[in-house]
């Protein structure tokens, strides 16, 4: 009786795996659909308008995890076939434009930002539902249309002709997670500098939990997109710099908030390779990052503490962690609803605890945590976080959303890193 168990078991699992992957080969091909948008409103309204729509010669995902069961980011998107309105297809992602929606900015003026989503080439025709999330975590739909993949306006060019380099590779895209590095602000003359910096950052990744424990699943690749100018623009000292991708200090007005808005051009780059995240890599000493979650994430090279500011980016865009500090400049404005329970995995307003990292306190550990040296190394629930000092609780003392100085991931962020790799490498 135990062997026949046990094999109806196997075979449970062996056949959920084949109906995972059929079910790509039955509505997908490996080639990307991108869809480029414009979102553009206020702090108190925003639309969506369809730009473009590209093939992508390079489909860098899972064949196999096609549904997202995360619930991470501001907006979500649905594909669903046409023809039976399965849903075969699902991501939430972050964007720049909702961060500038909560700044003093916001509530004056209109803005449009460019924004693009992805998802394996269909077969047939597809369904596309993009929503947005509400702060009492409710969802309406923002745009809705109908694509067929064999419209002669879907765009088919050609990748830019840079040269793609496999700093780590360890296996297959499709079962493995890719994060492609975009040079911004090398000269021509610079790449190989480039691809040394690239080189570096990986090493010092895969030296961190729980990137160190996984290091098998990950693949590193550069892009070697060179820039007219060097480094990049800094409004603060009027240097302005023609680079790939418009990288720019200053963001909302925060010295050393660096993002970008061509977000365009980032992908134009990146579908050079396969990925699963892009990271923008900055030829710059200066201070600064930026992280949004399935957007990109961008840092310098060159300053001393280039490499921590990256891990936390990349936590923010790879893995949807949040902010876990509350005293440092920012321009948000009532980022968190305290009667909503936040998405980000590592941070509570305790509304909804349970859902949250409940699991691993230990039960001496007394909830709120107070923030003592006896519970140093300890997983808790300690007051400040997301930007506020209170009713937001983040899991540890210090943790590398929290400063740069800690020692690296807490408990609960590097667990919620792992659920991303295993998502995406499966």
């Amino acid at each position: 009786m135990k062997v026949n168990v046990l094999y109806c078991l196997c075979l449970l699992v062996i056949s959920g795996c084949l109906n995972a992957q059929s079910s790509f080969e039955n509505y997908f091909t490996n080639s990307t659909m991108r869809v480029d948008l414009i979102l553009a409103g206020n702090t108190h309204s925003q639309a969506a308008y369809l730009k473009e729509i590209k093939k992508e010669p390079i489909w860098g995902g899972s064949n196999v995890n096609m549904i997202d069961t995360l619930g991470y980011g501001e907006y979500f998107y649905e594909i669903r076939d046409a023809a039976s309105d399965q849903l075969i297809y699902s991501r939430g992602f972050c964007t720049l434009f909702e961060e500038w929606r909560t700044t003093e900015e916001a509530k004056y003026i209109n803005k449009a930002f460019e924004q693009t989503i992805t998802f394996p080439y269909p077969q047939q025709k597809i369904n596309l539902k993009l929503s947005e999330r509400h702060k009492d975590g409710s969802y309406s739909s923002l745009m809705e249309l109908t694509i067929d993949p064999e419209d002669s306006n879907i765009r088919n060019v050609k990748t830019p002709e840079y040269e793609v380099v496999e700093i780590i590779n360890n296996g297959s895209s499709a079962s493995h997670v890719d994060f492609t590095f975009v040079a911004e602000g090398y000269l021509s003359s610079e790449m190989d500098k480039f691809k040394s910096d690239v080189e570096e950052m990986a090493a010092y990744i895969l030296t961190q939990e729980p990137y160190k424990s996984n290091r098998d699943k990950i693949n590193f690749w550069a892009v070697c997109s060179p820039s007219s100018g060097t480094g990049t623009s800094n409004p603060r000292k009027d240097n302005w710099q023609n680079t790939a991708v418009g990288s720019s200090f200053n963001t909302f007005y925060i010295d050393r908030y660096l993002e970008t808005g061509s977000v365009f051009a980032i992908r134009d780059i990146a579908a050079c390779a396969p990925y699963d995240h892009i990271c923008v890599l900055v030829n710059s000493k200066k201070y600064g990052g930026g992280g949004i979650y399935n957007h990109f994430s961008i840092g310098t090279s060159d300053h001393p503490m280039a490499k921590e500011v990256m891990l936390h980016e990349i936590g923010h865009g790879f893995g949807g962690l949040g902010d876990e500090y509350y005293t440092s400049d920012v321009a948000y404005q009532d980022f968190f609803d305290l009667n909503v329970e936040p998405w980000q995995p590592n941070l509570t307003t305790m509304v909804n605890f349970d859902k949250k990292w409940k699991h691993l306190i230990d039960k001496d550990t007394p909830v709120p945590t107070p923030v003592e040296s006896k519970y140093q190394e300890t997983t808790g629930v300690f007051e400040g976080g997301g930007y506020m000092a209170k009713g937001v609780y983040r899991p540890a003392i210090n943790c590398r959303m929290k400063t740069n100085e800690a020692k690296g991931f807490c408990e609960v962020c590097q667990a919620s890193i792992v659920t991303m790799i295993e998502f995406l490498s499966d």
